[in-house]
């Protein structure tokens, strides 16, 4: 009877033995399992700037064109900050399929450049434009996922939602130079390509950190007729720079 229960004890003594020495080596293989770099999806944000195209390369009819020569604004008092986030799924070692979303949103103050009120105070206008654009692109990974650094290119289709508006005091050019107080508003959406480069770093077990550039074209339509904008189109054309923080699993 004693013999059979010291039998049983070190039957029982070995098994614990064996479960505390493979326990390690089995959490020793889950977190290489874990920290590999053979993730294969990613969620990410993006912080940055949007930068419209400059005068010389609107597009013909641009509502902030036709308003240049006699509002005090530069095409560049639109450049402002966006931020977005995205999606990415790894498709092989080399690719990556992406849909993202993101904001941008500037509002430039002006004045008329020769006229002023009769008081001489300036004639105030604020100028708005908001941009929310939806993408899907694919990317193409030269030396693949995995390495110290990860440079990619990649190109794809935007879809862009737009809002513009003219709010303030203006005058009536045609009606003897009369000053009213009045709003503009005129959205859409808009949809054009998207090109993009990039380079990133992961760190840690599950984190990339990098910088990336897009540049898009698009073109939406201000309906001048029922607006009574001075430009048919709004040129959303640009670049977007910014920083680029991925959680991968």
């Amino acid at each position: 009877m004693m013999k059979r229960l010291w039998l049983q004890g070190a039957r029982v003594a070995v098994g614990l033995t064996a479960v505390v020495l493979l326990a390690p080596a089995s959490a020793d293989a889950q977190i290489s399992r874990v920290s590999s770099t053979d993730h294969r999806q990613a969620i990410g944000i993006n912080l940055g700037g949007f930068f419209l195209k400059g005068e010389d390369s609107r597009v013909n009819d641009d509502v902030l064109l036709a308003d240049l020569p006699s509002l005090a604004f530069d095409i560049k008092d639109f450049n402002g900050g966006s931020f977005g986030g995205e999606w990415l799924v790894g498709i092989g070692q080399y690719l990556e399929a992406g849909v993202g979303a993101g904001f941008y949103q500037r509002t430039v103050p002006t004045v008329y450049r020769d006229v002023v009120n009769d008081n001489d105070s300036e004639i105030e206008q604020d100028l708005k434009l908001r941009v929310v654009p939806m993408t899907a692109s694919v990317r193409f990974l030269p030396i693949g996922r995995g390495g110290v650094v990860e440079p990619y290119v990649g190109a794809g289709i935007g879809v862009f939602n737009w809002r513009y508006s003219e709010v303030g005091e203006f005058v009536d050019f045609e009606g003897g130079g009369a000053i009213f107080r009045n709003r503009y508003v005129a959205k859409g959406t808009a949809v054009g390509p998207v090109v993009l480069a990039g380079l990133r770093a992961p760190f840690g077990d599950i984190w990339d950190f990098g910088g990336e550039i897009r540049w898009q074209r698009a073109e939406g339509d201000t309906k001048a007729v029922e607006t009574e904008l001075l430009g048919n189109k709004i040129d959303l054309g640009g670049w977007n720079a910014g920083v680029t923080l991925h959680l991968r699993f």
